[in-house]
């Protein structure tokens, strides 16, 4: 591995309001919201970390600072904090492109990740499966991980003569959703929006061009967008046994 391997560098998208979450978010973006007692993006950085990530860059905007007071400059949490900060609000694309500008030119790829997700999925294989399709394919630019749809309503189970067999909640639908994870090549930066969202605008663009792949993970995964979210991802932290929360 040459000097130039050994950081990888990742990207949060961390200026979210969380209006939902409110009064949680009042004084503080979203992604700082607590989850066992540890800010949603404390969790973050010990799952890049596992995952062989140095240097974090957080994409942030609104209550900023509290991002900063928390992290600083990453010492004192195994790691190297930068941060790439918004003046008005940008989309997710246009906040990736510019966070871009942080990551050293020389680096083959880079994580990034929405700042609310919570999930087991080890980073290692969503990484080994972006390096294999552009080993496959040197103008593939992005791998995103997907996980299932569930249904956000209870589903019943009828026979043919109309007799109800039985109930499923969460029920898995035959369809995958985006999962805020992704792998991107350095050089996807001129391929991003200045303002917007990647997802609809660079992804499917990628996707039609046959550059774009995706990994199906069934591992817990969970976007923080309401207080049911943030019941879920706490017990499922409680039960998981990660060793920084002992």
């Amino acid at each position: 591995m040459s000097a130039k391997d050994e950081k990888m560098y990742a990207l949060i998208l961390a200026g979210g309001r969380g209006e939902r979450l409110r009064p949680l978010t009042d004084n503080a973006p979203k992604p700082m919201v607590p989850i066992c007692t540890k800010p949603i993006l404390w969790h973050q950085v010990q799952w890049l970390k596992r995952g062989g990530i140095t240097d974090i860059i957080f994409l942030a905007g609104y209550k900023w600072e509290v991002i900063r007071d928390f992290f600083g400059d990453g010492s004192d949490h195994g790691f190297h904090a930068h941060y790439s900060v918004e003046e008005t609000p940008l989309g997710r694309g246009g906040a990736i492109r510019k966070g871009m500008a942080l990551v050293p030119e020389h680096q083959s790829h880079v994580v990034a990740t929405n700042g609310d997700i919570i999930t087991a999925q080890g980073l290692d294989v969503i990484v080994d499966t972006y390096r294999r399709k552009r080993e496959a394919n040197t103008a593939h630019q992005a791998t995103v991980m997907v996980v299932p749809f569930l249904s956000p309503y209870g589903l019943v189970d009828i026979d043919d003569q109309d007799n109800v067999e039985g109930f499923r909640e969460k029920a898995e639908l035959p369809y995958w959703i985006n999962g805020g994870i992704y792998v991107f090549s350095r050089e996807i930066d001129r391929l991003l929006p200045e303002l917007g969202h990647h997802d609809d605008s660079t992804f499917p663009d990628l996707a039609a061009q046959g550059n774009l792949s995706a990994i199906r993970s069934r591992a817990f995964w969970r976007s923080v967008d309401s207080f049911k979210d943030l019941r879920e991802a706490e017990d499922y932290l409680k039960k998981s046994g990660i060793p920084e929360l002992q």
